[in-house]
Formats: structure tokens, sequence, C-alpha cells
């Protein structure tokens, strides 16, 4: 069943000027502490901030907070998989608001092109 859907969409450039002016304070506010080894290890950055960005709204929508009752950025983590599928992993506030609409199961998508980034994220319950 599907308890929560999320989307959100980026002008690339808007993050890429907020990466400038405020640099790493920026990317440390929006990315886990495993995501900063990708992020610092990436060829292209503020592509990499952008869809983290455009990703992590998406999944707060899902949830019903937002970035808002706790829930922080900090708090999801976007991973992949070897074949390259995106996948989340969410801990504290961002967990136990998962927990409460009983969101045990999360599709996320993420898709880029010149000058915006979009994320689309449904969040299921399966019952587990």
């Amino acid at each position: 069943m599907i308890v929560g859907v999320g989307t959100d969409i980026v002008e690339n450039v808007r993050i890429a000027q907020l990466f400038q002016k405020q640099g790493e304070r920026f990317a440390r506010r929006l990315l886990s502490d495993d995501e900063w080894q990708s992020f610092s290890a990436s060829q292209f950055p503020e592509s990499f901030l952008a869809k983290r960005w455009a990703l992590k709204e998406a999944v707060a929508k899902a949830l019903g907070t937002g970035i808002a009752q706790g829930v922080t950025f900090e708090q999801m983590t976007i991973a992949h998989h070897p074949g390259g599928q995106p996948y989340l992993i969410l801990t504290s506030a961002a967990q136990e608001r998962a927990q409460q609409i009983q969101a045990d199961n999360w599709q996320i998508s993420v898709s880029d092109e010149k000058h915006y980034c979009v994320a689309f994220v449904v969040a299921q319950s399966l019952g587990l």
C-alpha cells in the first residue's frame, strides 16, 4: 500500500550558487557522513548536490513532514546498489516518522539534465 508520495524539481544553477557561496558548510548540512565520502570523490560536485537536494526534499514530502518536525537532510542517506539503482537509508527522526506512517519500502528515482534535476519518491507499507 502506498503511504506517501513526494516529488521535487530543482534548478541546478540554484544549488551551484549555494555551493559556491557557502562551500563545505552547505554540503555538510545536506549530506550524511556516508554521502560525504562519495561527494568528496565526485567529479561534478554541484550535480551531486542537486540530485541529493531533490531526492531528500521528495523523501521529506513523502514522509509528510517536509524538512521540519525534527527531520533533517542529514538523516537521509542516498546510496546505490551495484547496478547503480539508488536506495534510501533513514536514521533518527526521519526513521521514526517512516515507522509512524508504516513506510517499510521506498522507491526513489532521480533524473537530471543541464538546467534541472527532478526526483520522485514512493513510500510503501508492505506490512513486513
